[in-house]
């Protein structure tokens, strides 16, 4: 077992409020006769957590609520399945200011007692009337004692406010590759990180999450050669692919689909009720039920607003029927669900459009391209090629198709550069699965396809991707730090 250290920070500051220039509309607030108050703000006070205490420490996910700002989720585990201890959350919004609040939510437990990982229970707790857009303080309390304390980068932000995004895919590995893009992820310090599916691998195993992801993105100290402290300050978000959910033989992979029990995501998708549209399960599935509770089965395809950009974030493995008429309509309604939005993403794992090799032949996801076109889609977000890449601007019209070969007729927009030129006419569809699996490197004598504007193999890198009211910038940040793409798309 991973021993964590507990999370410590012991200071104080005074910071000095109110003091705006006589010519900002807000300095009729404070007079000359009346000086800018000094507010005392403390940082994080030391929390010692007892030896034991915690199978997995806390992190941070969005919780059920698709929508409000003001609102996130912490979960973190308890060795065996009895529910252990009076537990409860207190948080401090935004960060350092007044008192802590108890969070009045019940704290939810869900068992994990299935052959392959030692019992334990999934806790959760809904943080409720955050400060949105600010940094905030959380402390989980058993009995009267706090146990565990952390300050989080950034509440979810509002329409008005802007943000910044880590994305990439195909990473727990246990590599040296996955903890150098996790150190670089810290040193960005992003609002909010994205996963495009193959979280952890190879089989999406309870056991192995306590091998390869835990241990990776809560190292203790950012560390290029083992990792660094994420999870706990920052929000991460996870789209399901093959090695997450496919390998659904519970007979052979008892702690299989752990992805259903460890993430807190909306509960809010379509799909999941009939054949074909979840994964196809082998053995007894009673217990991965009691664990994933309302999440199971339909919990791999959700939406969500963050900022002024909604997400959908659906299941692109192999057993999704997509070309189903219901399955395209709750699609077209999830896109489309926040008319306010002024950016449009959709997240799954299967690319509709690379050039690679490697997976070169599945090619089903192409089929909903018309959606996206239709919906307004800005950029479609993928995994599954272990590369960078990513499309001119292009719509895509379906015709025939042999197996998971789908043809077509393309429209690309070669005049946008993201540079000079920066309204695309057509989607853009970015792989950026490069975060610590083994690369796809470009093969001999085999040449990108007409649609690719960008074609990175050579390094593992992530996406950095920041919003604001009318421009979105996307940075490829290698896995030493060094930027290798940058574009730009404005409305």
């Amino acid at each position: 077992m991973t021993i964590f250290r507990p999370f410590v920070l012991a200071a104080s500051l005074l910071v000095t409020a109110g003091c705006v220039p006589k010519e900002s509309p807000q300095a009729d607030v404070t007079t000359a006769a009346t000086p800018p108050p000094v507010v005392k703000i403390t940082v994080l006070e030391a929390v010692a957590t007892p030896s034991g205490t915690f199978y997995t420490p806390p992190y941070l996910q969005l919780g059920e609520n698709a929508t409000d700002p003001a609102t996130l989720a912490v979960v973190w585990h308890v060795s065996g399945t009895a529910t252990i201890g009076d537990w409860r959350v207190e948080t401090r919004s935004p960060a350092g200011v007044g008192a802590w609040k108890k969070q009045t939510a019940p704290v939810q437990t869900n068992p994990v007692n299935l052959s392959g990982v030692s019992a334990h229970t999934v806790y959760s707790a809904p943080l409720k009337m955050l400060s949105p857009g600010q940094p905030f303080d959380y402390r989980v309390i058993r009995g009267e004692t706090p146990v565990f304390a952390a300050r989080a980068n950034r509440a979810r932000p509002t329409p008005a406010q802007d943000f910044r995004m880590v994305i990439f895919g195909d990473c727990a590995e246990d590599t040296a590759w996955q903890k150098k893009v996790a150190y670089q992820t810290h040193q960005l310090k992003p609002d909010a990180v994205l996963i495009t599916g193959d979280i952890v691998y190879p089989h999406g195993r309870a056991s192995e999450y306590r091998a390869n992801y835990f241990p990776v993105y809560q190292h203790p100290t950012p560390d290029p050669k083992r990792g660094a402290p994420l999870l706990a300050s920052t929000l991460f978000i996870g789209a399901s692919g093959n090695h997450d959910i496919a390998y659904a033989n519970l007979n052979k992979y008892p702690d299989g689909l752990a992805y259903y029990y460890y993430w807190k995501q909306p509960v809010n998708g379509f799909g999941g009720g009939d054949k074909g549209e979840h994964p196809p399960i082998t053995g007894n599935a009673s217990a991965l039920q009691k664990a994933a509770g309302s999440a199971y089965p339909t919990g791999a395809n959700f939406s969500f607003d963050y900022g002024n950009a909604h997400f959908v974030v659906i299941d692109a493995n192999y057993y999704m029927n997509w070309q189903s008429p219901a399955l395209q309509s709750g699609l077209r309604k999830a896109i489309t669900a926040n008319p306010q939005a002024k950016w449009r993403f959709v997240v799954f794992h299967v690319p509709p459009f690379h050039s690679s090799l490697t997976h070169n032949n599945e090619q089903w996801m192409r089929r909903l391209s018309p959606i996206f076109e239709e919906t307004g889609v800005d950029v479609v977000w993928s995994g599954h090629v272990h590369n960078y890449q990513r499309t001119f601007p292009l719509s895509f019209a379906p015709q025939q198709a042999s197996g998971n070969v789908v043809g077509g007729d393309f429209s690309l927009d070669t005049t946008w550069d993201g540079k000079t030129v920066t309204k695309p006419n057509g989607v853009i569809y970015v792989v950026t699965g490069a975060g610590g699996a083994a690369l796809y490197q470009m093969k001999s004598g085999f040449q990108t396809q007409d649609f690719t504007a960008k074609y990175l193999a050579d390094t593992h890198s992530l996406t950095e991707l920041s919003v604001s009211a009318d421009a979105l910038s996307v940075r490829q940040v290698d896995e030493n730090g060094k930027q290798v793409d940058s574009w730009r798309v404005t409305k």
